[in-house]
C-alpha cells in the first residue's frame, strides 16, 4: 500500500471519527462554543462526514471524488486553523488543523496532477 493510499484512508476515517463527534460528543459542543461557532458545529460535523464518505467511494471507485474531498477538507482544515488562531489557541492546540489541512493538500496535489 502507497503513503498516498495510507494517507487517503487514515483522513477518511479521522473525519468520520471527527465529524461524528461534532453530533454526539459533549466536549466537541463546548469546543464550538470556545470557538464562537456554536451554530456551525452541525454544518461543520456534515462537511466533515461528507468529505469522509468521499474519499471512502473515491478510494474505491473514482479518484475524481478523492481530489474533490481532498480539496474540500484541505479548505475546511485552513479554516479551522484559522479560527484557532483567531482564538489565540497555542501552537500545539492548533497543530492538528494544520496537519490535517497538509495531508489533504498533499492528496488533491498529488492525485490532481495524475489528471
Amino acid at each position: 500500500m502507497s503513503l498516498l493510499n495510507i494517507l487517503v484512508l487514515f483522513s477518511a476515517f479521522s473525519f468520520l471519527f471527527f465529524g461524528l463527534g461534532c453530533f454526539l460528543s459533549p466536549r466537541m459542543k463546548t469546543e464550538f462554543i470556545r470557538y464562537g461557532l456554536k451554530r456551525q458545529r452541525t454544518f461543520v460535523g456534515l462537511l466533515q462526514l461528507i468529505g469522509a464518505i468521499g474519499l471512502l467511494v473515491g478510494y474505491f471507485h473514482q479518484v475524481t471524488i478523492i481530489i474533490i474531498s481532498a480539496f474540500g477538507l484541505c479548505l475546511l482544515m485552513i479554516l479551522g486553523f484559522g479560527v484557532r488562531l483567531k482564538i489565540r489557541d497555542s501552537v500545539l492546540q492548533s497543530a492538528p488543523a494544520f496537519f490535517y489541512a497538509l495531508i489533504n493538500g498533499y492528496i488533491f496535489l498529488k492525485l490532481a496532477n495524475l489528471i
